[in-house]
């Protein structure tokens, strides 16, 4: 049900006012959210016509307000018809259709490259927990320049230099276990 009033109060910095009813009760808040969008702003004291609902809170609100022998602006473009007459305005012409596709082969292709990339450093970790930890270090070893197995004391002590000193030469058969004819039998 429509109503008729006037502004009464009115706040520009705020967006906001009230209505004075002419079947008088209590007066009416009032959003600029209400108002037709047509780039005049609300004045004290002009004639309003206006539809009641809650608020939140229960309080009631105008909305839907007009002003009363005030035409709404015309449209600057026409409305979009999604008519059989209109079939381009229709939002199935082979444009949008090629669009869409072009979207969803994009989305496919990062979803892919991103899916790969992360198997790969799955297998990446995982072939590292396979790998057999390095024996801990002696405090008493340390890489000191010493490359070949006659310049060792044990089998513990290749083991050591073969796993964490560059350049040593103690694995002739590549196998991983050092001096294999002297300490590591």
């Amino acid at each position: 049900m429509r109503y008729q009033g006037k502004l009464k109060k009115w706040d520009a910095d705020r967006g906001y006012g009230f209505i004075e009813a002419d079947d008088g009760g209590q007066d009416i808040f009032v959003h600029m959210s209400a108002f037709a969008r047509d780039g005049t702003a609300p004045t004290e004291g002009e004639r309003l016509s206006f539809e009641i609902e809650p608020d939140r809170d229960g309080k009631k609100k105008a909305v839907r307000v007009s002003r009363p022998g005030v035409q709404p602006a015309p449209r600057t473009t026409p409305p979009r018809s999604a008519t059989p007459a209109n079939p381009a305005s229709s939002g199935t012409g082979f444009g949008s259709k090629l669009l869409l596709l072009l979207i969803l082969a994009s989305l496919g292709l990062y979803g892919y490259k991103h899916y790969t990339k992360r198997t790969a450093q799955m297998r990446a970790d995982q072939a590292e927990l396979l790998l057999p930890a390095p024996p801990p270090a002696p405090a008493n070893f340390r890489c000191d320049g010493r490359r070949y197995c006659t310049q060792m004391t044990s089998c513990q002590e290749a083991k050591y230099f073969l796993a964490n000193c560059p350049g040593v030469k103690m694995d002739g058969n590549g196998d991983g276990v050092p001096c294999e004819m002297q300490w590591c039998k």
